[in-house]
This record gives structure tokens, sequence and C-alpha cells, in this order.
């Protein structure tokens, strides 16, 4: 037996081959890490492991205005695509027309139907009133050409000039997407500076509650300034739970309105713009506001647009001259047609159409009233946006100046509360009620900017200038 135990090597065997299988499994875990396939994994979650995305105010402006960005921006081309298409429908009347036409009959006619009797001047002989059948190839181009046509004319007019209107409401999508994705950007950027606010709010009341149960650890302090310190901290984390739900919630929509995935985190590169002094383009007389506008010059087509549309039926009344003509061959088969050929001019003057057309004329006259009516009101509503928007912004730039010295003399009540409190000579309610105004500052500030930001982007829009707030 003992001779046995001791020739047997068993057990170095045993560890070689454990430490073989675990070099060897090492290497596999390696190769599997590093392997290229480990990203496409089915099981992973996307976005897992991925930093958050830098998004600039400007990339999110491009990506909204991307083909297959905001859907308003898509519609808009649409549109002008179809007003296009119908431009050029409204255009073919003026332009020349061409049919081709083969034909092969086999006709029987009654010549008695058609009132056509001879009578044959032999006696005992008849012509018979049934003629056929015979056959009839036949073919031909036929071509007719507008030669004056005013109303034609006309809407051709008007189908341009709405061509060049929805392309102008394409800049005014454009425009408001812009401003659209900026108010958003600022609102996300508002949000997470809430959070971060609310942050150093939850901060500032941990360092309250440390000072006070220090104090009550000492022998200093009583039960009721740690309980009111724990009081204001869990206030804190309620609103730091408030701020980051809305703080993501803004982030969401921001991804939603540019198409980005929603996994990933957004960096938002762009700072909040500081309030500048007025300038001197807020007192810019309305006509160089209009010049601007592209809805207002998108009014002003479509105004323009319904004039020549109710100018066409009036024009209806005039003679309209065409132009026509075919060349074929004719005959009893193909290969014994003969050339033929037709040249002619017709004109055409409009007696009575049982009132159609005074009808129509009413119609259009009603339409151009209303768009005259429109471009009255929105001269207006131009008017009333620049000045509102320019007293907006000269109010939020004082709200900041407002909030910024609110918010030193916060800070500074805060600091000597505290230093009274850890000295002793002060009490905990000094202390939680100067961090309540101190929070309240911060927030202050933060609205201040947030709302002048804001201000801001309805200014330049109001102006027609909306680039101008895009860096």
């Amino acid at each position: 037996m003992g001779a046995k135990y001791e020739i047997l090597p068993r057990p170095p065997c045993r560890a070689r081959r454990r430490r073989v299988l675990q070099t060897f499994s090492g290497l596999v875990l390696c190769l599997a890490a590093f392997s290229p396939g480990r990203a496409q994994e089915p099981n992973s979650a996307p976005g897992v492991g991925l930093g958050p995305i830098p998004l600039s105010l400007r990339q999110a402006v491009d990506f909204a205005l991307a083909p297959d960005g905001d859907a308003r921006v898509a519609l808009a081309a649409e549109l002008v695509e179809q007003t296009r298409q119908r431009r050029l429908q409204t255009r073919a009347a003026l332009l020349p027309q061409l049919d081709s036409s083969i034909s092969q009959q086999n006709i029987v006619r009654n010549l008695a139907a058609f009132g056509l009797r001879v009578q044959s001047p032999l006696p005992g002989f008849s012509i018979p009133s049934i003629v056929g059948p015979f056959n009839v190839f036949d073919a031909r181009v036929t071509a007719t050409q507008t030669i004056f046509d005013l109303a034609a004319i006309k809407r051709d007019q008007a189908a341009r000039l709405q061509t060049e209107a929805a392309r102008s409401g394409g800049a005014d999508t454009r425009q408001q997407t812009t401003a659209a994705v900026a108010r958003a950007y600022v609102s996300a950027q508002l949000a997470q500076q809430r959070y971060e606010t609310a942050e150093s709010d939850v901060a500032l009341a941990s360092e309250l509650v440390k000072s006070a149960e220090n104090r009550l650890k000492a022998g200093a302090g009583v039960r009721i300034e740690a309980t009111r310190a724990q009081v204001q901290l869990a206030d804190r984390k309620r609103q730091l739970l408030e701020a980051r739900t809305q703080s993501r919630a803004a982030e969401l929509q921001l991804a939603r309105m540019l198409g980005l995935s929603f996994d990933r985190p957004i960096e938002l590169t762009t700072p909040l713009e500081q309030p500048l002094p007025p300038e001197p383009e807020q007192s810019a007389p309305i006509e160089d506001t209009l010049e601007h506008r592209a809805d207002w010059k998108t009014q002003m087509l479509r105004q323009e647009a319904a004039d020549r549309s109710d100018s066409a039926v009036r024009w209806e009344r005039l003679p309209s001259l065409t132009a026509f003509g075919d060349y074929g061959t004719i005959g009893s088969s193909v290969t014994n047609a003969q050339p033929t050929r037709t040249i002619g001019a017709s004109l055409r003057i409009p007696v009575f159409d049982g009132g159609r057309r005074e009808a129509r004329r009413s119609e259009t006259a009603s339409l151009a009233r209303q768009e005259s009516i429109r471009t009255r009101d929105l001269r207006r509503q131009i008017e009333m946006e620049v000045r509102l928007t320019a007293d907006s912004l000269a109010t939020a730039a004082e709200q900041v100046e407002v909030a910024k010295a609110g918010l030193e003399l916060a800070e500074e009540e805060q600091e000597r509360a505290k230093r009274r409190y850890e000295a002793g000579v002060g009490t905990s309610l000094e202390a939680t009620d100067a961090q309540t105004r101190l929070a309240r500052a911060r927030q202050n500030v933060v609205d201040a900017l947030g709302l002048y930001n804001l201000a801001r982007i309805d200014w330049s829009e109001a102006r027609g200038r909306i680039e101008s707030v895009i860096p």
C-alpha cells in the first residue's frame, strides 16, 4: 500500500492540468473581451456604457433642419413640390398639345338613318340603303396651340406666385423650427441648471445638519435644531428629485425633436447667454423687420396670387384664339392609304354660360379681399410682436441684474448666519432661514437667465433674424 502511494504522481499532474486550463480560459476571456463582435451582442442594451452625446445649439438646429429631421420641414418641402407640379399643370394650357392615333374600322352604314335616299334612274333597279361592310384605316397626328388666351396667362402667373409663396412658406417653417429648437435647447439648459442648483442646496443643507449634530454632541445645541436642519435637508432632497425629473423630461423632449436616441444622455455644450446692452436694432422701423420676416413675404405673395386669380376670371370674357392641325393617312387598308391634312384656327367668343363665370368671379374676388385682410392683420401682429418682445428682453435683462445682486446678498447673509451659528451666538432658525433665502436667490438667477435667453429668442424671431441667436 505504501509503495503504491509513493510512485503515483497524480497530484502534480492534476495541478499542472488545472493551471493549463486556467491559462487557456483566461486567453479565451481576453479574446472575447476584445472581439469586435462583442458590441453587437443581441442581449446587450443599446446605449449602455456609452458616454453622453455632446451637442451644441448649432448642431441641434442642423439636425432639425435635415431632410429626415423635423416633420414640419419635410412637410413644407413636400408642399413646395406640390405647388410646383400644379404650376406645370396650369402652364400646360399655354403649351402645344400633340396627340396621335391609329384606327382600323369595319363599317356598315344605314344611309336612310342619315336622311340619304337615292332614287335609281333605271326602272326596276333600286339603290340599297345599307352600305357596307367596308374597311377604314386612319393613322393621324393632331396638334393644337393656344395663340391668345389672356385668362390662361393670368392663371399661369397666379400659379407661379403660389409656388413662390410655398417656397417662402418653407423658409418661414425653417425659421419657426429653428426658434422651436432653440427654445427646447434653452429649456433643457435651464432644467439642467436647476438640477445643479438643487444639488448645491442639498450639499448646503447637509453641512447644516452636520453642524447641528456636532453642536448637539458637544452639548451646545438642542435636539430641535438638529431636527429642523434634517427637515430642511429632506425638503431640499425632494426638490432635487423634482429637478432631476424635469431635467430628464426636457432632455428627452429635445432628443425627440432632433430624432436622437433616448438611451444616451445629451451634453449641452452651448452656455446660456449673459445679458448684453440693448442693441440699436430694437428701435428699428417696422419696414426693416418686414424685409426679414418670411411669413410676411409669404402673405404678400399669397395676396398677389389671389389678385391674379381674380383677374384671370375677369379676362375669361375676352375671346381666345387657338390654332389646330392634323396630318395622317386614311384609306381602306394600310397599303392603299393616302395622306391627308387639316390646318385651321378657332376663335372662341364667350357669350353666356348660365352664370357660372359670374359666380366664380364673385368667389375669387372674395378670396382676394380675404388675403388683403390677412395682410393688414399680419402687419399689425408683427409690429405688436416686435414691441412686446423688445420690452420683454429689456425687462429680462434687468431681472438678471436684480437676481444677481440678490444672490450676492443672500450668500453674504448665509455666510454670516453660518459663522454665527458655529460660534454659538446665532440660532439654527437664522441659519435655515438664510439657507432658504440663498436657495431662492440661486433659483431666481437661474430663472432670470433662462427668461432672458427665451426672450432673446422671441425678439430675434419677431424681427426675422432667428439665426443671430445661433452661434
